[in-house]
């Protein structure tokens, strides 16, 4: 059964990091991309990032670019997001999500409506 896990997730005031990490069970994760959504309360979901499994190749949302890098460990079967210098606006819950059809980012990934197997997400909250 394919199953994903976001973990990391928690509160920090503006300016400060934390790590999410999306552990894969029931399937070898670098056989496929792995994407970071988040959704904040009264928003529409919005895609981060997406790795590849081709090559590793990265993907970014404008609004996350040069702050969140995403990274995967096919050892470990884990994909991270490491966020950096955070603000109240990137508070929202995250969510890992992977399709089996598509080894690579797709052109429009960010939408999510590839993505077949979804975790239950992980609550990100940056406040002072």
């Amino acid at each position: 059964q394919v199953q994903l896990v976001e973990s990391g997730g928690g509160s920090v005031q503006p300016g400060g990091s934390l790590r999410l990490s999306c552990s894969a069970s029931g399937f070898t994760l670098d056989y496929y991309p792995i994407a970071w959504f988040r959704q904040a309360p009264g928003k529409e979901r919005e895609g981060v990032a997406c790795i590849s499994a081709t090559d590793g190749t990265t993907y970014y949302a404008d609004s996350v670019k040069g702050r969140f890098p995403i990274s995967r460990d096919n050892i470990k079967n884990e994909v991270y997001l490491q966020m950096n210098r955070l603000t109240p606006e990137d508070t929202a819950v995250y969510y890992c999500a992977t399709e089996s059809l598509f080894r690579g980012c797709r052109k429009e990934w960010y939408l999510g409506d590839a993505m077949a197997y979804w975790g239950k997400g992980a609550l990100v909250t940056v406040s002072s």
